[in-house]
């Protein structure tokens, strides 16, 4: 080999992946390269007739979804500075684009990465959102929607419920979306979802077979307002829905932290001086009959008498019911005049938490009316409608993370999941970092927003997490967490990508000609840097350093991990200082390299040498 490798820029090839993972779970169904279906229903016991109807959910247009998740991404993100707090340190992602390339552009540095997935996506009331009708134009749309390419402007598809395609458009709309997250997911990760009325099912039925019906937790039930509203002609909804999916039986059980209001249920009547304790019934639900093993005289240890229960069984088998009597486990009331006693719980004992629920109170979770104060009061006027309330994300975090681990929301809208992230953090010293995804989506014209200066949600969400941020700090003064977020902005690819299915001589050759310089003019080395570390795996957090190599710079990932030079004119010398440094992975510019065919052969021999002398590989990649 004398060529180095060249850099893919696509994303996540999300069915070779797949396909990859199915081939190491069944080696024997695969012959040739290829999967042979038949087996692979022996191998899963399943032995239905192909002609066979089947239960699941259907609708027209879910086959192409597969194309439109399977149809990789050749877009980028590019790395805003001026719009960004604390862009060097902090760990904290604010990214402008389409969801759906978003997520694709992701996969390969976050890939099982995401503790927790919130998502509030736009409810289906028929108002617009933004989706493609053919698979391969998601990132054209993004651009002409955000007035990046032509003069043509907006281009929208109109969910009205007067659209005969009204569910399955919005269907169309999250599958893409659902599968792609869910493999952002850790194993133990855990996904929130709020919806309404409207889709609850549906999206229950969506989330049945993205996630498994195995993996369903709860459908949580949110005390949105409490006040009944006397412009409905039928109910009033004082309610909305918490879908919560985990990733997998990696997580066997989730746990509330305790709270006072939890802790003030237990006291200390008979002054034990194992502290406070609450009680739970000692009388089993079982009957006698159902339990004999369990069915003998208790003792009241105050009055004497022998107690036994007329039709029911005890909790404990006798023996067990002996050591809690020898352990003053048993409270039979101050005075003894319980008719049967009741176990003690103490809280010194309680580890791990609470079980949740699947109600969550307006007390708890809050309400949509404190939180369109709340932002108000934070933003100065009224720039958002029907913003989350913090409260509610933060119970979602108390619940789906411990004190650290990275946070995803790509509906973002007004960025509560940021504010709910940083809040909790300085509520109980945790480092959880979040990703925030959010449309541009423009302020219409006369809205608050638009008046108080605020051209896009984006922008809103943005400022929204600064002024968040400070108060935080007025209010934690000794707080030193993270703070800062970066941004990124979704774009065409920094590299002209060659197009393979071009008829048009004509367009062929402007195609080559194109590509004599094939990297865009207005593209920065910061841009081109922060491509190469995502298509390359790295997280956008990666720490990054600039050191001086043979009289070059060269940008140092991850300690060492993998070095980039973007340099145009390279020498032997710098390859030689880079093989030197032993990495993992070296990126440079194939016009570095100058048309020097020499020099690029030579490098690959000295990386090749190098990997040799220390029993290791070192990946050279030109791009």
């Amino acid at each position: 080999m004398t060529e180095p490798e060249k850099m893919n820029l696509e994303s996540m090839d999300i069915a070779k992946e797949k396909r990859a993972q199915l081939q190491a779970l069944f080696p024997e169904v695969f012959a040739e390269g290829k999967i042979d279906f038949e087996q692979l229903k022996r191998v899963l016991g399943d032995w239905v007739e192909p002609s066979k109807e089947r239960f699941g959910l259907n609708w027209p247009g879910k086959a192409d979804c597969m194309k439109i998740i399977q149809q990789p991404s050749i877009a980028t993100l590019k790395p805003a500075r001026a719009e960004s707090v604390n862009f060097d340190e902090t760990e904290n992602l604010f990214i402008e684009g389409d969801n759906l390339e978003v997520l694709k552009l992701l996969q390969k540095a976050y890939f099982g990465k995401v503790k927790m997935i919130y998502i509030d996506p736009p409810y289906n009331t028929g108002k617009e959102f933004i989706y493609p009708d053919k698979y391969s134009e998601t990132l054209d749309t993004y651009l002409r929607y955000t007035g990046q390419i032509d003069e043509n402007g907006h281009k929208f598809t109109t969910n009205t419920d007067a659209v005969g395609h009204y569910h399955s458009n919005w269907l169309n709309m999250m599958y893409p979306r659902l599968y792609l997250a869910k493999s952002l997911l850790r194993d133990d990760g855990v996904i929130f979802i709020s919806i309404d009325d409207h889709e609850q099912s549906n999206l229950k039925g969506l989330c049945d077979i993205i996630f498994g019906e195995e993996n369903f937790l709860a459908n949580i039930i949110w005390e949105k307002r409490f006040t009944r509203s006397n412009n409905s002609k039928t109910f009033a909804t004082l309610t909305e829905h918490l879908l919560c999916y985990r990733k997998s039986a990696y997580l066997e059980e989730i746990k509330e932290p305790r709270d006072d209001k939890a802790n003030s249920t237990y006291s200390n009547p008979d002054n034990d001086p194992r502290g406070v304790w609450t009680s739970v019934s000692y009388v089993n639900p079982a009957t006698k009959e159902q339990r004999p093993n369990l069915s003998y005289d208790l003792e009241n240890p105050i009055t004497g008498e022998a107690v036994t229960h007329p039709t029911h069984a005890w909790k404990c088998e006798k023996s067990t019911y002996l050591r809690h009597v020898d352990e003053n486990r048993l409270y039979w009331g101050r005075d003894g005049n319980n008719t049967y006693p009741r176990k003690k719980k103490f809280l010194s004992e309680m580890e791990g938490g609470m079980v949740p629920v699947n109600f969550w109170t307006r007390q708890d979770a809050g309400t949509t009316d404190e939180a369109s104060k709340d932002l108000e009061k934070l933003m100065k006027s009224k720039v958002f409608d029907f913003p989350k309330p913090f409260l509610l994300i933060q119970k979602a975090l108390r619940i789906g993370t411990e004190s650290n681990g990275i946070i995803l929301d790509f509906f973002t809208g007004s960025a509560t999941t940021a504010h709910a992230v940083m809040r909790q953090n300085a509520e109980d010293s945790g480092n959880r970092k979040y990703i925030m995804v959010q449309l541009p989506e423009a302020c219409k014209n006369n809205t608050e927003a638009h008046k108080a200066g605020y051209k896009t949600i984006a922008d809103i969400g943005k400022e929204r997490i600064r002024r968040t941020a400070k108060k935080i700090k007025e209010e934690h003064p000794d707080y030193n967490g993270d703070l800062g977020f970066k941004v990124f902005k979704l774009a065409p690819s920094n590299f002209k990508i060659w197009q393979g299915d071009i008829e048009k001589i004509e367009d062929l050759e402007r195609q080559l000609f194109d590509h004599v310089d094939h990297i865009n003019n207005a593209s920065t080395p910061e841009d081109i840097l922060y491509e190469l570390l995502l298509k390359s795996g790295f997280p956008l957090t990666t720490h990054i350093a600039k050191i001086g190599m043979a009289g070059k710079q060269v940008f140092c990932i991850e300690d060492g991990k993998m070095l980039i030079c973007l340099d145009k004119a390279l020498t032997q010398e710098v390859m030689d200082a880079m093989a030197e440094a032993n990495p993992l992975q070296v990126i440079c510019l194939d016009e570095g390299f100058q048309g020097n065919d020499q020099l690029k052969a030579n490098a690959v021999q000295t990386f090749k040498s190098r990997a040799r002398e220390e029993e290791s590989e070192i990946v050279f990649r030109t791009v």
